[in-house]
């Protein structure tokens, strides 16, 4: 991802750290339970740590009752494929669902297209086994979209197919109600 990219993890850390003025910016062109779920963050925000360069994770975000860790991706194109550019971003994923298994925890891809009106963050998890994760993370692990696995294994990102993340801080932070499966 390189310098370009940090400007999108930056970005993403100030809006889950509850940064008034980065959720002000997001929110101008997002509506309805999008805007809640941006504006609820910062009443219950996250510390976020950047990690870029460590197990492939680029920032972890930590809550009193949750934490993920979290590969940010941006591109200007709708489609991300992990095989591309000798597969490393494959390779990559594929040890980070190892530590998030290994742990018990819901690794997520945040994926920022450029130039989009709207929320432009979506967010996947990475598939794991279910039956590894209990509590909070399981419920959050359920509402989220997958990572689309091809036909020959490898991951790819499809910006359309993820939740947008104005409706993931809906969940997490309870905007949207119990009938959603999220407690």
């Amino acid at each position: 991802m390189g310098k370009k990219g940090s400007v999108y993890e930056r970005e993403l850390k100030a809006i889950l750290e509850g940064d008034e003025k980065f959720v002000n910016r997001i929110t101008k062109s997002v509506e309805g339970m999008g805007y809640l779920g941006y504006r609820s963050i910062i009443k219950k925000p996250f510390m976020v740590i950047r990690a870029a360069g460590s197990f492939g994770v680029d920032l972890i975000a930590i809550r009193g009752d949750i934490a993920f860790p979290i590969e940010v991706k941006s591109s200007g194109d709708k489609v991300i494929r992990f095989s591309q550019s000798n597969a490393r971003a494959q390779r990559q994923a594929l040890d980070f669902a190892e530590y998030c298994m290994r742990s018990g925890v819901v690794g997520l891809y945040a994926f920022r297209l450029k130039g989009v009106r709207g929320d432009p963050w979506r967010i996947f998890a990475l598939p794991v086994d279910e039956g590894k994760l209990t509590g909070k993370p399981r419920l959050v692990y359920r509402i989220l979209p997958k990572i689309e696995t091809t036909h020959s294994g490898n991951f790819v990102l499809r910006w359309d197919d993820g939740m947008t993340l104005g409706i993931f801080l809906s969940y997490i932070n309870h905007e949207v109600s119990n009938e959603h499966g999220v407690e």
